[in-house]
């Protein structure tokens, strides 16, 4: 990507992310907003934008599940698993990413919210992705801690979209481990202070894009806190991986947070 100045001079991003490839992605989508213009969202599709932007394995979770059918949802993204979670950057080629399965829930449905907990628990799934806004939900129904807790006694990771002030609150004191995928570097504050007395609590990079985001939550969380996200396709990649590119975490944080630490939550 070139980016043209009213000077003349170009700005060329992959110049400034050099080498840095991307294992897993935690924040990847198939599926289409019925709602909106965007992207087809098909499988193939997706797959060639992070493969476009040196991205091995995406954390993928359907649409469909979250906005029409849970189980033909679900059961479409656990098709397209193809050996689960890259052991590291040099084991496939980066032509094509693999795909994690993520499984998603219905909030306003909380008794066959359980159900299919269980059901993708059986199936090997490693994770669910929540979307309280896409569902109205919000973070005080009953619903959502229902499911957090039975998230934490399965052992799922919780992916959860929704704004971290208030979506930390059904999760605390469960010894979930949870992903906030929406954290907002104008709310980072708040994610690391209720991170402090969690453990299990991490975020995605995707919205951490001021000059200091990732550097603040390494210094005062552990760089293992932080997770890539890009939300392809309905996000513009290239912006989280720019960031972390051009961070000042160590290489080796680096290394960890484009795809080591996600693998450590999802395998």
């Amino acid at each position: 990507m070139t980016i043209k100045e009213g000077t003349g001079l170009a700005f060329d991003a992959w110049s400034l992310i050099g080498g840095l490839e991307v294992a897993l992605d935690v924040d990847v989508l198939v599926g289409v907003y019925p709602d909106r213009d965007g992207p087809p969202g098909t499988p193939e599709s997706v797959g060639a934008l992070l493969a476009g932007h040196r991205t091995r394995a995406g954390a993928v979770a359907s649409l469909r599940a979250a906005l029409f059918d849970v189980r033909t949802g679900n059961d479409e993204v656990l098709a397209l698993a193809g050996g689960g979670v890259p052991a590291g950057p040099g084991d496939e080629a980066l032509a094509g990413p693999g795909w994690v399965p993520v499984g998603a829930v219905d909030l306003r449905d909380p008794l066959r919210a359980g159900r299919e907990l269980d059901r993708l628990a059986g199936a090997g799934v490693k994770a669910v992705r929540l979307f309280p806004d896409e569902q109205g939900v919000e973070p005080g129904f009953p619903s959502v801690r229902h499911v957090a807790r039975q998230a934490a006694r399965l052992g799922l990771v919780v992916l959860t979209g929704g704004d971290v002030r208030r979506f930390w609150q059904p999760f605390a004191g469960l010894g979930a481990r949870v992903v906030f995928l929406d954290t907002h570097f104008y709310h980072l504050g708040d994610f690391i202070v209720a991170a402090a007395d969690e453990p299990g609590f991490h975020t995605s990079t995707r919205l951490l894009n001021s000059p200091d985001a990732l550097e603040i939550v390494s210094a005062e969380l552990g760089a293992e806190r932080l997770l890539h996200g890009s939300r392809a396709p309905h996000y513009e990649p290239l912006v989280p991986l720019l960031r972390l590119a051009t961070s000042g975490l160590t290489p080796d944080e680096i290394a960890a947070v484009a795809g080591g630490n996600a693998r450590r939550l999802l395998s």
